[in-house]
């Protein structure tokens, strides 16, 4: 894949645009984007959420539509994916109205790519659907991991789903340190190497060990946060970022999670709220 626009400090902040999981209604879907330091530059986007929410939580974060020509969808389900539609339509709208420079490029698994194009033939205007191949690109990450993005190399991998065919995506900061995006779902130990010394790790972690009798989290093939931490522990990672959390009690999540957390990992422990900035250092 050839790169697409070339940057010097690319990848030096994390922009959270959402921590929840599925069926959270007092935070967005878990999504987030990577950029540099400046907010009118280049954003790679990660996930979209479950909605038109995403516009919000863009506008929010100070992060116009022209800033993003670049999205990874890791997986299939509504919580990710559906928001990846209302980005679609509006940015397809300012390219109509010449109001969007460039080419918007998708980056997800092939079955995904099509599913994403026969759901916005189905749900969008054929002006909008009538893009696709020129105007808005899909990448296939399970044909070709590695691409360069924002001037950085970033490899995707399978997660090596118990549930849908995800990815993740293991890349170089501009400090130098390595970055793995795990989806989420726990770490499947084929994944090992992409987190094995990382600086950064970005994990699930659905609920406390605590109160895993009542959220299920391994019913729903997710971890706690006790073995995101035991997980980042074991493979020496430097600095771990929990979310795709449960909402019960959004408060005192961060205080909560990170007490727990601190009992198995003392590494730097993040437990973001929606819109919070978290510099990569």
């Amino acid at each position: 894949m050839k790169a697409l626009m070339q940057a010097n400090d690319f990848f030096e902040k994390l922009t959270v645009l959402g921590t929840g999981n599925a069926q959270a209604l007092a935070c967005y879907n878990t999504c987030f984007t990577l950029s540099g330091t400046d907010c009118d530059g280049e954003h790679l986007l990660v996930d979209a959420g479950g909605g038109n929410g995403i516009l919000l939580q863009l506008k929010k974060a100070g992060i116009p539509l022209s800033a993003i020509h670049h999205i990874f969808v890791t997986h299939e389900h509504c919580d990710h994916v559906l928001g990846v539609i209302w980005l679609i339509r509006a940015i397809a709208t300012a390219m109509l109205k010449n109001t969007y420079t460039g080419i918007l490029h998708i980056y997800c698994h092939k079955q995904l790519a099509l599913n994403l194009e026969q759901m916005c033939r189905f749900t969008l205007q054929k002006k909008i659907t009538d893009l696709f191949t020129t105007k808005i690109m899909f990448h296939f990450v399970d044909e070709e991991p590695d691409a360069i993005l924002l001037g950085k190399s970033v490899h995707f991998f399978s997660i090596h789903s118990t549930k849908a065919l995800q990815y993740g995506f293991s890349l170089q900061l501009s400090c130098g340190k390595k970055l793995t995006c795990l989806g989420d779902e726990p770490l499947n130990d084929l994944c090992a190497p992409f987190v094995a010394n990382a600086g950064w790790v970005l994990s699930e972690a659905f609920c406390l060990y605590s109160e895993r009798e009542k959220f299920k989290p391994y019913e729903k093939h997710h971890s706690t946060v006790k073995e995101a931490c035991l997980m980042a522990s074991s493979y020496q990672v430097k600095n771990l970022v929990l979310w795709h959390t449960e909402d019960s009690d959004i408060a005192h999540r961060r205080e909560r999670y990170t007490a727990e957390g601190h009992k198995f990992y003392s590494g730097n422990l993040f437990v973001p709220d929606d819109l919070d900035v978290i510099e990569l250092s």
